[in-house]
């Protein structure tokens, strides 16, 4: 009976159940998070496309309008011309893992290449003299803690005050 026993296997009982489920949860947890990465990367591929769409959709507006009535604003029609070229630049599909695996996609720097889209904008929309609507910039400053201009709750209205008499029976 003493042959039967293996006591070795009993000084190591708790590093195999370890073990087992280590192995059964990085499995699982690599299922996982390839469904949560898929679906995070579409949501932020969309709200990126979602703002260049507007950037292009903009800029193509305005060209076409500068084209139909002859108007001679070289600096407006630069300013267009480079974000249209920015934004074609922009990269429109993921690259395939064998391509990445055998390094013959170009190294594209998405923020720098958004920064510069965006700085364009803003140059575009002085030059037009247009107010620039920056949504994606303002749901990013919310997720850090500050919050943007439109979201502060004022300290107390004036208008009230205006109206309230004062302790001297006095109205200002």
């Amino acid at each position: 009976m003493a042959d039967e026993f293996d006591l070795e296997a009993l000084v190591h009982l708790e590093q195999t159940f370890y073990d087992a489920g280590y192995t059964d949860g990085f499995a699982h947890g690599r299922i996982h998070g390839l469904i949560e990465g898929r679906a995070l990367g579409r949501e932020k591929g969309f709200e990126i496309w979602e703002e260049i769409g507007f950037y292009e959709g903009f800029a193509t507006t305005w060209q076409a309008i500068y084209a139909k009535h002859g108007h001679n604003d070289q600096r407006a029609v630069h300013h267009i011309k480079h974000l249209l070229d920015l934004i074609s630049q922009f990269p429109q599909v993921n690259p395939s893992s064998a391509a990445i695996a055998s390094g013959t996609t170009d190294e594209i720097d998405i923020s720098k290449l958004q920064r510069q889209i965006r700085s364009r904008y803003k140059a575009l929309c002085a030059s037009l003299g247009v107010k620039p609507t920056l949504r994606a910039v303002d749901v990013e400053s919310t997720e850090g803690g500050v919050q943007s201009v439109d979201q502060r709750k004022p300290v107390w209205k004036l208008e009230d005050d205006a109206k309230r008499p004062t302790m001297q029976g006095l109205s200002f």
